[in-house]
């Protein structure tokens, strides 16, 4: 009976339509018999420089000008050579053969891996020390075949229709506005901000929405490395029993029992909180975290809450003297974006503003605390804005900065009520919501001409202008 190493090398030798899906994906290694090494470098090379299948004769003539090649590995090589049938190869179906070729990759990247580590262990590796290992093993279990090459525009219409009417999940908000600017909800793969001053809320949306996916029966995963586990938990206690946190604390083991268990009637959703040391953990750790959560619990997030980016810390680059702000904080952006896109879920996170925009009634993506590569990074952006005026109301505006899923122009600015007490936001019926401009977020202009007539007010400098 033929081994798999047979089948393949005779599908590269007489099958174009099966080397051209595969043979970027193999490598020598996968390989360990010396006489199949040399065939597969013979078959390779010549696929590689002529781009076509190569004859038995040709393949013959390049063992007998290997250097170094034994007479039993010759033999080995000829005779298995001899065997290879271009009916045998034709008869596989072409995605069996892929499919199989990929799970052949797979085990041998894995055994090489294994084996390797094993080598470092035992201290026979001469560069490489123990903290190589999980790189290694990670390597080999990430080995797969992606044949796409890219999207041919005149080929692949029908694709491009699909993909224009196709409904993308999305996690939804239960505030109107909000989902408005979004189209529907945040989409997985995305990296999405809120930027506040302290003080201001960044938290408090934060847990608020975490309620809201768990009461869509989403699972949440919601990471702190600013607050203890029990305080984001007793927020969003409080969002959820609609109490007041003060109340929170003086509610009796019983009534509190009792709320909790009615609350279970409609919460569908589960939530794990997990507290990190500020400015220690990395998206190592998350992705140790994830891995851990699915062995043990079987739980798999929809979405996760990182509170905050800031405060977290780079798998890439130690903070230092030779790493700036700029250069740190994108690199934090970068790697939680790419944790979204790895476990195909939206993230959250938020963002201070920096010394100038704290003091100020509105700011934009300029004011972003630390480094302008955050806002570069991230899919959506909003700011939250607190004045005393809103404050008095009990109102916060919300300010979009960045928006990949909408236009940014419509609903730039609107307002959302807030019950700092209870964790919550609330919509404003639009009846409701003031005309807001650029220019002054308190006091619109009520229409186009007065806002271009408040920009170029008529000056005793200026009076021949007219507005």
């Amino acid at each position: 009976m033929k081994d798999f190493e047979h089948v393949l090398l005779e599908g590269l030798l007489f099958r174009e339509d099966f080397y051209k899906k595969v043979i970027p994906f193999i490598s020598l290694e996968y390989f360990h018999r010396n006489p199949v090494q040399m065939l597969y470098t013979c078959i390779h090379d010549f696929v590689i420089q002529y781009n076509g299948c190569p004859s038995k004769e040709a393949i013959s003539i390049c063992l007998e000008k290997h250097k170094g090649i034994s007479q039993a590995d010759y033999d080995i090589c000829i005779e298995m050579l001899e065997s290879f049938q271009k009916e045998e190869a034709d008869k596989h179906n072409i995605d069996w053969l892929v499919e199989e070729t990929e799970k052949f990759c797979k085990e041998k990247a894995l055994y090489n891996g294994i084996m390797e580590s094993i080598h470092i262990i035992d201290g026979k590796s001469k560069d490489k020390t123990k903290t190589a290992i999980p790189d290694i093993l990670s390597k080999a279990l990430s080995v797969s075949f992606d044949t796409h090459i890219g999207h041919d525009y005149l080929e692949d219409t029908e694709l491009r229709y699909d993909f224009y009417h196709k409904v993308e999940q999305r996690v939804p908000f239960d505030l109107e506005y909000l989902n408005t600017i979004t189209a529907g909800g945040t989409p997985n793969k995305t990296l999405n901000i809120v930027m506040a001053g302290t003080g201001v809320g960044k938290s408090l949306f934060l847990c608020h929405h975490a309620a809201n996916c768990i009461s869509q029966g989403k699972n949440v995963l919601y990471i702190t490395c600013e607050m203890a586990e029990e305080r984001i938990a007793e927020r969003i206690d409080a969002n959820l029993l609609d109490t007041t946190l003060d109340s929170l604390r003086d509610l009796s083991k019983e009534v509190y029992d009792k709320r909790i268990n009615n609350m279970k009637q409609t919460v569908k959703g589960k939530l794990i909180i997990k507290e990190y040391p500020t400015a220690s953990s990395s998206v190592n750790h998350f992705r140790v975290l994830l891995d851990e959560l699915w062995l043990k619990k079987k739980f798999k997030p929809d979405v996760i809450f990182i509170d905050y980016l800031n405060i977290c810390a780079s798998s890439r680059m130690k903070q230092g003297a030779n790493v700036n702000s700029y250069t740190y904080i994108k690199a934090i952006a970068e790697e939680l974006r790419g944790l979204a896109t790895e476990r195909n879920v939206p993230i959250w996170s938020a963002t201070q503003v920096n010394r100038v925009g704290f003091g100020n009634s509105d700011f934009g993506l300029e004011d972003t605390s630390e480094s302008f590569g955050l806002p570069a990074t991230a899919d959506f952006m909003i700011a939250l804005i607190a004045t005393e005026r809103l404050d008095e109301i009990n109102q916060i505006m919300v300010k979009q900065l960045k928006n990949r899923y909408n236009d940014t122009v419509a609903n730039r600015k609107f307002v959302l009520g807030i019950n700092r007490a209870k964790m919550k936001l609330y919509d404003i019926p639009k009846s409701e919501q003031p005309q807001l401009s650029d220019s002054n977020p308190q006091d619109p202009p009520d229409n186009d001409e007065d806002r271009f007539n408040s920009k170029f007010k008529k000056s005793s400098k200026f009076t021949g202008w007219k507005v």
